[in-house]
């Protein structure tokens, strides 16, 4: 069986072991002990954990693909605007209606939050 250690598991998933021992701590993702008394995560646990969501949506959508991040960049023109997030590693890029881009407030330096289902990327503000 496959197994890792809570450094792999945080590199694998782009968070922190810290993030990583939380979910352990809360019973959310499953571990065990090695012989020297390390975290351990079956392969098969892992992937389970990664298959399932990670919070409710709260109702406002089926999309569990929401990448937190800072607005680098909008572009705006009279109808539409282009967003740039950069989340982690990830540069997120999404069009939308110049009304929503002002409704939300985005400007560079913003945190906002991305949502993606499908090729569909719906940008929300985060607080």
């Amino acid at each position: 069986m496959t197994v890792f250690r809570i450094s792999e598991v945080a590199s694998l998933l782009d968070v922190s072991s810290d993030t990583v021992r939380r979910w352990v701590d809360s019973g959310r993702l499953t571990a065990e002990r090695d012989e020297h008394g390390h975290r351990i995560v079956s392969g098969t646990d892992l992937a389970a954990f990664v298959r399932s969501p990670a919070e409710p949506d709260k109702g406002l959508s089926s999309a569990r693909n929401r990448m937190r991040g800072i607005v680098t960049e909008v572009v705006r023109d009279n109808v539409m605007a282009k967003v740039e997030i950069q989340a982690g590693p990830h540069r997120v890029v999404s069009l939308m209606s110049r009304e929503a881009a002002d409704d939300l407030g985005l400007e560079p330096g913003v945190i906002a939050v991305a949502v993606v289902k499908s090729t569909n990327v719906v940008v929300e503000r985060s607080e």
